[in-house]
């Protein structure tokens, strides 16, 4: 009898980060849970990343839906849980990335209320970018899914600690997000599970295509990066495929920049 595969879970699955890790994770062997959020225009690319976990041989299972929805949760965990338990067991889910860009980029101060962010959209910037990691944290241990010797990601930016238009909601998520995964990572140290955040370079992404001035964000980056390129999906997924393995949970805590040396000499 063969050994089931494990899991990863893999939040905001559908594009960029959460995209190539999926399929990376999925040619080093494992099954995918992924969790997105798109309509009927964009769903034919989530086909399309199905298509290629199957064809490298793992299995993909996803999840149209709000990640940040507490009880879209609990339902997507439970249908994972019935997954797991019918190869017979049920701590499976050995890889946990959080890549969910979803925000509000307004300045925090404008002549006019519109123009300036408010309370609501601050709050769930906050909550779905950098908050949600830990609730889905807390589910997962609960509900038994979350194997011994796994890995929780998390991306983060320079954003976290610099300063761009508009960026303001989603830096303050992002250095939340930092904080989240230094407490979960201390909390989670006697389970034997890692947690750490990814700081990756300028990518370009769809989320990074909605920021207002990307394309000098991305002209800066070429002109200053030693490389004389830009950070990829696929340079973050090699990273987090290399270290998800049982014997590097004691790597815990930290942010893990992967972007070629640009954050120290940006």
């Amino acid at each position: 009898m063969t050994t089931p595969r494990n899991w990863a879970l893999v939040l905001g699955a559908s594009s960029g980060f959460g995209e190539g890790v999926s399929l990376a994770l999925a040619r080093a062997g494992r099954n995918v849970f992924g969790v997105h959020l798109d309509r009927r225009a964009t769903q034919p690319n989530v086909e399309r990343i199905t298509k290629e976990i199957e064809a490298a041989g793992s299995r993909p299972v996803f999840f149209n839906m709000n990640a940040a929805d507490d009880e879209k949760r609990v339902e997507a965990l439970a249908a994972m849980a019935g997954i797991l338990d019918a190869e017979g067991r049920r701590a499976g889910i050995d890889v946990v990335l959080h890549s969910l860009a979803f925000g509000t980029l307004k300045p925090f101060l404008a002549p006019e209320a519109g123009d300036r962010i408010s309370k609501a959209q601050m709050d769930m910037t906050l909550d779905v970018m950098a908050h949600s990691l830990v609730y889905w944290v807390q589910d997962l241990l609960a509900a038994g899914l979350l194997a011994e010797g796994g890995h929780v990601f998390a991306m983060t930016s320079a954003g976290g600690h610099r300063i761009w238009k508009s960026y303001g909601a989603v830096s303050a998520a992002k250095a939340a997000l930092e904080s989240h995964c230094r407490q979960l990572a201390v909390e989670l140290v006697t389970r034997k599970i890692a947690v750490n955040a990814i700081r990756a370079g300028v990518t370009d992404t769809p989320a990074l295509r909605k920021i207002p001035d990307n394309a000098a964000m991305i002209g800066r980056c070429l002109a200053i990066h030693p490389a004389g390129r830009l950070t990829t999906p696929d340079d973050v997924a090699r990273v987090i495929v290399a270290l998800s393995r049982p014997d590097t949970v004691w790597l815990s805590g930290n942010v893990l920049g992967v972007d070629g040396t640009e954050d120290i000499i940006g």
